[in-house]
């Protein structure tokens, strides 16, 4: 495949991660932007979609110091089927599992607890909840 090859021969592996990142395109979700925003709400500012040296992307991040909140839609998980319970996906945990060996602390929102959440009283406490956690 020529296609292929001059794709291949035009990226160095310097290059790669720059190139991923241009390619991304950052739209952040109704639910994630929300979040966002109850998160400044309580004094957290933060980058949206950052994107670690490594190439992972992050919801929102505190890049200098390794901290993230990620929010987790339903695509997150899967349905148990005797139990009914949501538990999280496999990429989903393969990516907690390498955010945490590259040092980093992230704290999780999950769409269904969110939703829940019927005052803007009661998504700040769980918010700082959750960033308790990471501090």
């Amino acid at each position: 495949h020529p296609q292929i090859e001059v794709l291949a021969s035009s990226l160095e592996v310097g290059n790669l991660r720059d190139t991923f990142v241009r390619h991304l395109s950052p739209h952040p979700s109704r639910l994630q932007r929300d979040v966002s925003a109850a998160l400044i709400q309580c004094g957290w500012t933060h980058e949206v979609e950052h994107v670690t040296e490594e190439g992972l992307s992050l919801d929102l991040a505190r890049p200098t110091s390794k901290r993230a909140v990620e929010v987790d839609g339903p695509s997150h998980f899967l349905r148990e089927v005797e139990s009914g319970r949501l538990v999280e996906n496999g990429s989903t945990r393969l990516k907690s599992r390498l955010l945490a060996a590259l040092g980093w602390k992230v704290a999780h929102v999950h769409f269904d607890e969110w939703d829940e959440l019927e005052t803007e009283a009661a998504k700040r406490l769980y918010l700082e909840a959750k960033l308790a956690v990471i501090s």
